[in-house]
């Protein structure tokens, strides 16, 4: 019966089983979540709209085409060319086609255009930001599955093992053997067991929802993730061979699309300061156009609309130059703005290098923290299995209580549970260092 239990204990400490259903790996979980998340599709909008203010900027070089039809009657008395006075009615027709090009705008154009490269170069990096996050979402979601997961393995390994212990005692009990005061003791451990075993499956169902929300599935139902075997799990970079957190830093500030965008949008500050300065240069522009209009008069012999419109077709071309005098100290105050904004600007950026630094220090202590428990876990299951068998084996010759034979075996389990654990969080950790480094999030 020793071998059988222990047999059970040691059998049951797989990672995962076999299950019918397709199995999603983190790469899958985090490539469906991207393509599907609506927040991500607002932020391609964002992308989109920048690439239209860049068109439009791009086309403020182009001429300004406008054309016009007028109409017009008067009536009443008017002055006549024999100096008196009588009733007249009066109508026109006009057609006007004009273009205007702008020569030079106080480079405020180039620079327009400049900033919305800009903007839009930003945009970008801010939906490679939150692809990003959306992908450490799913990551922290991914590994509470797994940790829900070994949690309800050790609930389940607990059922088996108190069930056979309850069977081994009721043979027991109908050989005289032992009281039923043992047995009573061990049916309610079982009936324990089962009730964590309940929350802990409820813990892991509330786990793969909040996963398949973060994917934009319309159900949990059937889902099931992809656990690391333990080759993979041990295969971890030693703390010996840990990058710094100023090396990972290093790396990090030129690959992490926060710290680019800010970047970008500190480059644009400065072409909107100059947009601002534009308005103490003089603008010059180019301008032509078409023109012709029909005339009638009551009791005055007319010219037909086609020959009208011959005979007064007219055309023109000039030169428009505005230099500006005094604007109320608007211009003055637009350029002391946008300094503040570039101010403002450099400050985000400091901050954001400052908050990414903080966030690369947390998860390196987190992973030497996760390395260490994962040492000290494994020792501890070492002990915990060598306590278990010498309990057991004093229950087994009577020198040993029932309650010491459950307090062992629930030390075992749980020592074995805290050492796999140790491990997801090791690699998660690990994951998220390299993450920092700019490469993939995989494990």
């Amino acid at each position: 019966m020793r071998k059988y239990i222990l047999s059970m204990v040691i059998g049951s400490m797989g990672i995962g089983s076999a299950s019918a259903q397709k199995a999603w790996s983190i790469r899958e979980c985090c490539d469906y979540a991207i393509e599907h998340n609506i927040s991500i599709k607002q932020q391609v909008n964002q992308c989109r709209q920048q690439e239209i203010q860049l068109n439009t900027a791009k086309n403020s070089r182009l001429p300004d085409v406008s054309g016009s039809v007028g109409q017009n009657f008067s009536f009443g008395r008017g002055l006549t060319s024999e100096n008196t006075y009588t009733n007249t009615n009066t109508s026109s027709t006009s057609f006007q086609l004009g273009a205007s090009v702008p020569l030079f705008t106080g480079f405020e154009i180039p620079n327009q255009i400049k900033l919305s490269k800009l903007n839009l170069e930003a945009a970008t990096a801010d939906l490679e930001k939150a692809k990003n996050d959306i992908r450490m979402q799913v990551a922290q979601a991914y590994v509470q599955i797994l940790y829900d997961m070994e949690i309800a393995d050790v609930a389940r390994r607990q059922i088996s093992i108190d069930s056979a212990q309850v069977a081994r005692l009721q043979a027991f009990v109908d050989n005289g053997k032992a009281s039923e005061a043992e047995l009573s003791q061990q049916k309610a451990t079982m009936a324990n067991s089962r009730l964590t075993a309940t929350q802990a499956e409820n813990n892991l169902k509330l786990a793969i929802l909040s996963l398949t929300q973060l994917l934009e599935l319309p159900s949990p139902d059937g889902f099931t993730i992809v656990r690391p075997s333990l080759a993979e799990l041990d295969g971890i970079v030693s703390m010996d061979n840990l990058v710094t957190p100023d090396q990972i830093y290093a790396e990090a500030i030129g690959v992490k699309p926060e710290i680019l965008s800010q970047q970008l949008k500190l480059r644009g500050a400065e072409h909107s300061i100059k947009i601002a300065q534009a308005g103490h240069y003089p603008t010059l522009s180019l301008s032509g156009g078409l023109g012709t209009n029909y005339y009638t008069t009551s009791g005055f012999k007319a010219d037909g609309f086609g020959k009208q419109l011959e005979n007064n077709f007219s055309q023109y071309i000039g030169l428009n130059l505005s230099v500006p005098i005094f604007s109320r100290f608007q211009t003055r105050n637009r350029v002391r703005a946008a300094r503040i904004d570039q101010e403002t600007q450099q400050l985000q950026l400091d901050n954001t290098k400052k908050t990414l630094y903080k966030e690369i220090q947390q998860v390196y202590y987190n992973a030497l923290n996760a390395q260490t428990k994962t040492q000290s876990s494994a020792e501890a299951v070492q002990s915990s299995k060598d306590a278990f068998e010498l309990v057991q084996a004093k229950y087994e010759n009577g020198k040993s209580t029932i309650t010491e034979f459950n307090e062992a075996k629930n030390n075992y389990l749980k020592s074995e549970s805290d050492l796999v654990q140790a491990r997801y969080e090791n690699l998660y950790q690990h994951a998220l260092l390299e993450f920092y480094r700019g490469r993939e999030l995989n494990f």
